[in-house]
């Protein structure tokens, strides 16, 4: 079975204002996300799970801008017809609306029906585990911030969101897998913004969670830039998928590129799951003349060589390819898809 992870789902002014020109070229109110999405459809409706991350949080009254975010609830849905099973939701922004913005995004997730984990509505729901049924095997999901842009929740609340602390993430794991999960993925928002190398945090911490044999699978993000996958042992870490929707106004293309990272997971004879495949697909954000998320390989090998996009797209996955390399990917068995 396949289970994919894609990066941040941020939702800036220019992003919302094409979805808005897309729902009034339907002739439609509200905002309508499926054409900046379709592109990367095939590829994440083809994972068994599929796992978004919604960095900023979606609710009624509005999208808001940093610092802090509030994206269209009409969001959700366009995620599910992705191809989207499930979305990590513990971010730097997680508390950005407050604890009743927590509490929208929640129900916007499961009015879409989409399965979520790293905030919650209680200290019930967050000491439950989060496990998906994916064709009979049970996978379970954890989700973990670094932190909350100096945010806290109210006071006896602090179950809201996430925070990465070592020993609770590995708590949680030992409880996920009691609870009967076969699989276990750990969604971890850390890292330095714009920054393609792992931070000495990042290190630090994905060496003591991998190690654990409750955690099968580490899929980083909040760098907002494409960081390298590591194999330890037979593990992986993806350390940072980059972006998947944001528009950062930053001087640089790096924060438009992301990867759709997807591993196949095979049961050995002693009925544990291990990845047996991994691949990165580079994806990468269209600016004009409509704001696109593009699937880099698929758009490229139908292009004339005169189309000028054809350099553009070809560097940018040469690009994203090194970054993945860094430490050793490919030789430890990443396919990166060209």
């Amino acid at each position: 079975m396949t289970i994919s992870g894609s990066g941040d789902i941020l939702v800036h002014p220019p992003t919302w204002q094409q979805a808005h020109a897309d729902a009034e070229a339907d002739g439609r109110d509200g905002y309508d996300f499926e054409r900046i999405f379709a592109d990367i459809r095939p590829v994440v409706s083809a994972a068994d799970l599929a796992i978004c991350h919604m960095e900023g949080p979606m609710g009624p009254g509005g999208p808001q801008d940093f610092p802090r975010f509030r994206a269209p609830t009409e969001l959700a849905a366009t995620v599910k017809s992705t191809g989207y099973d499930a979305c990590s939701t513990s971010s730097n922004h997680a508390l950005d609306q407050g604890e009743q913005g927590v509490y929208d995004n929640l129900d916007a997730l499961d009015a879409a029906g989409l399965g979520h984990t790293g905030t919650f509505r209680s200290a019930a729901e967050r000491v439950r585990p989060t496990i998906y049924n994916v064709k009979g095997v049970k996978v379970g999901h954890l989700s973990y911030a670094m932190h909350f842009n100096g945010l806290k929740p109210p006071a006896g609340k602090e179950w809201l969101a996430n925070r990465i602390d070592v020993k609770a993430i590995k708590a949680a794991a030992a409880a996920t897998r009691k609870a009967g999960a076969q699989i276990i993925v750990l969604s971890a928002h850390w890292g330095k913004e714009l920054v393609h190398e792992p931070s000495g945090d990042q290190l630090y911490w994905a060496r003591q969670l991998i190690a654990d044999p409750n955690i099968d699978l580490i899929i980083g993000h909040h760098a907002h830039v494409v960081q390298p996958f590591e194999k330890v042992g037979d593990k992986w870490i993806a350390y940072g998928v980059g972006n998947t929707l944001a528009r950062h106004d930053f001087p640089v293309d790096a924060n438009r590129e992301g990867v759709i990272a997807s591993f196949t997971f095979t049961e050995q004879p002693n009925h544990r799951w291990k990845v047996t495949r991994a691949e990165a697909t580079p994806i990468w954000l269209s600016l004009r003349p409509t704001i696109r998320v593009v699937n880099l390989p698929a758009a490229v090998k139908p292009m004339p060589r005169i189309d000028r996009r054809r350099s553009l797209y070809t560097a940018a996955m040469d690009r994203i390819s090194s970054y993945l390399d860094a430490r050793g990917a490919v030789k430890a068995g990443l396919h990166i898809v060209r």
